[in-house]
């Protein structure tokens, strides 16, 4: 028998969070409130007023974000003997009645993490604020690079549900604290090998305000996803494994900045001493540019082929407790 957790971080979500806790199936053995330092006392209020035996309210001192929040729900639930974590918002955005969809394809061995994307239904997609929509697909493109799974959208999406067997080996103290917790989990569950889908949802906007600015936090993400891509590459084509890849990537940065040195040189001196530069000379910057090129496509075309196919938690579970 399978036991399903919930974790909700709870942080200025007073409004919401009775009602978001309400909706929880039946299906969920335990919820796991995570008073994220809570000015407004969200912890006490759901301790106070709701009558729920599954209820567990974990208080933090400091405020540790919601990365923080979830990975002491996460660590919580692996106490507890929990198989299967989900991870939803107190804010009313995520429609608890989608759990079990999140949680079906761990429990029949597809997966070992699912994450939310709200970009299937094209209808739905009208009604996402426009800068959000903008942010999240330049997001998605970035967060494809850094964590290999080329198959996923919508990175920021907070949705998700996680196998206790794969959070285990999660470096609870090295995930991101913040608003790239999401980016941030996906690039170490690559480099364990785990898979992960998505799973087509709706999301929900009201009168609530969401505290992710995209312009704000656009430089911070391009900065952490260009860290997690170079360490994604070092471990998986260098220190865990060699591929034809591993010798495609450097070979054809080698060649492109060969070329735009070499070509950028003699386009400089010739122009400098008013005289058109060599047919030769071209050829010999253009051709090691675009073979350096193709050698980047060549290991793109690779890692975008070795996503993650085979789920990592060890045993199957069929039935939900």
């Amino acid at each position: 028998m399978a036991r399903v957790a919930v974790v909700v971080p709870s942080y200025k979500v007073l409004p919401h969070i009775a009602d978001v806790i309400k909706k929880i199936p039946t299906m969920v053995w335990r919820i796991y409130v995570v008073d994220d330092a809570c000015p407004d006392g969200s912890g006490k209020f759901v301790e106070e007023n709701l009558l729920d035996d599954r209820l567990r309210v974990i208080y933090h001192k400091q405020n540790q974000g919601v990365g923080g929040a979830v990975m002491t729900g996460y660590q919580a639930a692996i106490e507890d003997g929990v198989d299967i974590v989900v991870k939803i918002d107190g804010d009313g955005q995520m429609d608890p009645s989608l759990i079990p969809h999140f949680v079906e394809p761990i429990l029949s061995g597809d997966a070992d993490y699912t994450k939310g994307n709200r970009f299937y239904n094209l209808e739905e997609i009208r009604t996402m604020p426009t800068i959000r929509l903008f942010g999240n697909a330049v997001l998605s493109l970035m967060t494809k690079l850094s964590s290999g799974y080329w198959n996923l959208f919508d990175p920021t999406n907070g949705y998700t549900a996680i196998h206790t067997d794969v959070a285990k080996n999660i470096p609870f103290d090295k995930i991101s604290r913040r608003y790239f917790f999401e980016t941030d989990i996906l690039f170490r569950l690559n480099t364990y090998h785990a898979v992960v889908i998505d799973v087509p949802m709706n999301a929900k906007y009201g009168e609530e305000v969401s505290s992710l600015k995209i312009h704000k936090i656009m430089g911070e993400f391009l900065f952490k996803n260009i860290r997690n891509f170079s360490k994604r590459v070092f471990y998986n084509y260098y220190l865990r494994d060699m591929s034809i890849a591993s010798i495609e990537l450097p070979l054809g940065l080698v060649l492109i900045c060969f070329g735009l040195i070499f070509g950028g040189h003699h386009w400089l001196t010739s122009w400098q001493a008013g005289v058109t530069t060599a047919a030769g000379t071209v050829m010999l910057s253009a051709l090691p540019l675009l073979s350096g090129l193709q050698l980047i496509l060549a290991f793109l075309a690779y890692d975008i082929a070795s996503v993650p196919r085979r789920p990592v938690h060890r045993r199957p579970i069929k039935s939900v407790e």
